[in-house]
């Protein structure tokens, strides 16, 4: 079983930054794809980044390529979403996910989210 809690998410101005984290435990970290996804009100959860478990591929939703980068940190069981240049409608909560195989909205562990909201 793998347990991820997400932090690091609040208010921000458009155009601002912020860096979300997801701790992970209760099983190795190192063999897992991760990623994150958000749901905005009203709409279904959608995909915005991943990263292979050797941490050597990532990929990105078109709506944040550029503005968003994944990372991930063995040493400390964490994966990171930084986020640049925000828009408002980057407003959602965000959720880390943790897959054996590929990162998809069937991902086998999902973390509570946390909020994250840009104001204009």
């Amino acid at each position: 079983q793998v347990q991820l809690v997400e932090s690091g998410g609040g208010l921000v101005q458009a155009g601002g930054s912020m860096r979300l984290s997801c701790a992970a435990s209760g099983r190795t970290f190192s063999y897992y794809a991760m990623g994150w996804f958000r749901q905005a009100p009203g709409k279904e959860r959608e995909f915005v980044a991943a990263i292979n478990w050797s941490g050597d591929n990532a990929r990105y939703a078109d709506s944040v390529k550029g503005r968003f980068a994944i990372s991930r940190d063995y040493a400390k069981n964490t994966v990171y979403l930084q986020m640049n240049g925000l828009k408002p409608e980057d407003t959602a909560v965000y959720y880390c996910a943790a897959d054996n195989v590929v990162i998809t909205t069937g991902c086998d562990y999902w973390g509570q989210g946390t909020q994250v909201t840009v104001s204009s």
